[in-house]
């Protein structure tokens, strides 16, 4: 991994862990992406029980808990680049695995791979992908939740640098994994929050960890300039709006 890269998986694990207290309770668009995907992989034919199952991005645990609910699942190992999430690992009675999900070795052939709403992180969430469709068992599943093009789109109309790298259309998802494994599902959808003013998107923000790319420190004057286009632009009967994408794929590969 390249310099500038580690850098802003650093500042992106710091600001995750900064904000794990508050994450779960705050993440509720996240928690139902979650449920969201675990329905999905319900309803494409998976089946009850998974021996090795593995998941990527657990931190407090939206989908871990679910899938523990949904599926048998015999041994469990959970990912997280912030070391706080390995009290997610001991609530279910997980592995643990923190760092990098790039870098760090995973198990052996799972024949289950989740991930949700982690993958926008990743500079390559396709070479990503590819690499799970290689790691999978025979006739083991995947179920991948990430964010497209336009996440935050209000923050990026504005100039700001909350933006993640990886943010992929479905169809990139599958075009991914194609070759490897037959596409069960893919599908996307849009969502808008609505916050009393500027100041409160930038507080969700922050207890939702997803400002861990911006590198500059907001001053008096840029805080002010932020409030004052961001009212001017996004301000709706329901108050000011930030737009949420969240896009998935379901796929099993071939035995």
């Amino acid at each position: 991994m390249d310099h500038v890269n580690t850098q802003s998986t650093a500042r992106v694990q710091r600001s995750f862990s900064r904000s794990f207290g508050t994450y779960h309770e705050s993440a509720g668009q996240q928690a139902r992406i979650a449920g969201h995907l675990v329905q999905e992989l319900r309803n494409s034919g998976a089946p009850k029980q998974f021996s090795s199952a593995l998941e990527f991005g657990c931190g407090t645990g939206h989908l871990t808990h679910q899938l523990c609910t949904a599926f048998e699942l015999g041994a469990l190992t959970i990912n997280d680049l912030s070391p706080e999430a390995h009290q997610t690992a001991t609530d279910v009675g997980a592995n643990f695995l923190c760092g990098d999900a790039e870098t760090v070795d995973w198990p052996d052939q799972p024949d289950l791979v989740a991930s949700a709403s982690m993958i926008q992180w990743l500079p390559d969430p396709t070479a990503f992908l590819r690499r799970i469709a290689s790691a999978l068992a025979p006739g083991g599943w995947l179920v991948v939740s990430g964010f497209g093009p336009e996440q935050y789109r209000e923050l990026v109309q504005i100039g700001t640098a909350a933006k993640a790298p990886g943010l992929r259309q479905p169809a990139d998802l599958a075009a991914a994994v194609q070759g490897d494994l037959e596409i069960m599902s893919t599908g996307e959808s849009l969502r808008q929050m609505h916050f009393a003013s500027p100041r409160k998107v930038l507080e969700h923000l922050r207890q939702t960890g997803v400002n861990g790319r911006a590198q500059r420190p907001w001053t008096r004057s840029t805080l002010a300039r932020f409030t004052d286009e961001y009212a001017q632009q996004f301000t709706t009967e329901a108050g000011v709006s930030l737009t949420y994408h969240p896009t998935w794929i379901i796929a099993r590969k071939r035995g």
